[in-house]
């Protein structure tokens, strides 16, 4: 089993999860392509699950990791710690994305249902139990035009890449214990060979 070749392949399947996690929380802020006043944005946009979470904090361990794929560091303890340490700070960051993408979808957007009042029609309320899959409850938003369909693709996009940003950094922290195993396994048999 080659941990290096499996970190390469992890490395480069959380780049572009990372790029498309910013993305989706970049217009999350954008409703419709609407610029809004901030105020009137659904809150769970502000906790920067994507930008951070899936974002920035998984960026780091997709550049470890594939640095650690390179340098074929399984001889390298220090390269697969560091390794195990970022892709725990991933799988964290990954987290954090489904955590705050879930609230989202249970909350529903925050939007106008008449005369300039901005609610969020979706929480404590008997519909908010089957806003998702009842499009007819969809009608009580005004403005932003279709800001419920806006949310519901957006938040289960960054919800999905959140889990798969997750468990891809858990394989890689498996993969890191194996390399540092195997690093200390190749030290002790090239030290007893001297």
């Amino acid at each position: 089993m080659c941990t290096g070749k499996c970190s390469k392949c992890i490395g480069i399947a959380l780049l572009p999860l990372a790029v498309c996690a910013i993305v989706s929380n970049l217009l999350l802020y954008f409703p419709n392509g609407e610029v809004l006043e901030p105020r009137r944005i659904t809150d769970l946009v502000w906790f920067f699950h994507g930008i951070l979470g899936a974002g920035i904090l998984v960026f780091l361990p997709a550049f470890m990791i594939l640095g650690a794929g390179e340098a074929k560091c399984c001889a390298n303890r220090c390269g697969m710690v560091l390794s195990l340490v970022f892709a725990v700070l991933g799988a964290v960051g990954g987290l954090y994305c489904v955590i705050i993408s879930s609230l989202g979808l249970i909350s529903g957007p925050l939007c106008d249902i008449g005369d300039e009042v901005y609610i969020y029609p979706f929480r404590n309320d008997s519909l908010a139990d089957n806003y998702l899959f009842n499009q007819t409850t969809w009608s009580i938003c005004k403005k932003p035009e279709n800001i419920i369909l806006w949310n519901i693709v957006l938040f289960s996009l960054l919800l999905a890449i959140g889990m798969a940003e997750a468990i891809l950094c858990l394989i890689q922290v498996v993969n890191s214990l194996i390399g540092f195993i195997r690093g200390l396994r190749e030290r002790k048999t090239d030290i007893a060979g001297m």
